[in-house]
């Protein structure tokens, strides 16, 4: 093989048990991700929560049923808090929800910047 071949990958082929559970979690075989719009909104949280020190690292997981943004204050550690975007439970609860490291759901919703208030500390006046 040359430098100059392209390498070529063969598909896998599928046992039986394999094709019996692809049907049951989603039919079309996508992925569920998050549009720029979505990742616009989170990465703006994002940005201000790293100005402030507080925030480091993060990570993007997407699966058939799930995309889950996950924060993280060391790259080391557990994520600190999840943003999931899980679209079996658009219609019911929503579709976005923010979820600590120990799995308590801080805030469930159809409107991402609605949730994402949940994360955002702004500054208060003491007296």
């Amino acid at each position: 093989m040359s430098d100059i071949e392209p390498i070529q990958f063969t598909p896998r082929a599928q046992s039986s048990r394999q094709r019996s559970d692809a049907g049951s979690a989603n039919e079309t075989g996508t992925i569920t991700a998050f549009n720029r719009q979505e990742l616009s909104a989170i990465m703006s949280v994002y940005g201000r929560m790293v100005a402030a020190g507080e925030w480091r690292d993060y990570a993007l997981d997407m699966t058939r049923d799930k995309a889950i943004f996950s924060v993280f204050r060391r790259a080391t550690e557990f994520p600190l808090y999840r943003i999931e975007k899980n679209l079996k439970l658009a219609r019911k609860q929503g579709a976005y929800s923010v979820v600590t490291t120990t799995g308590l759901i801080l805030k469930r919703g159809h409107d991402l910047a609605r949730v994402l208030t949940v994360l955002d500390k702004s500054i208060r006046v003491v007296r």
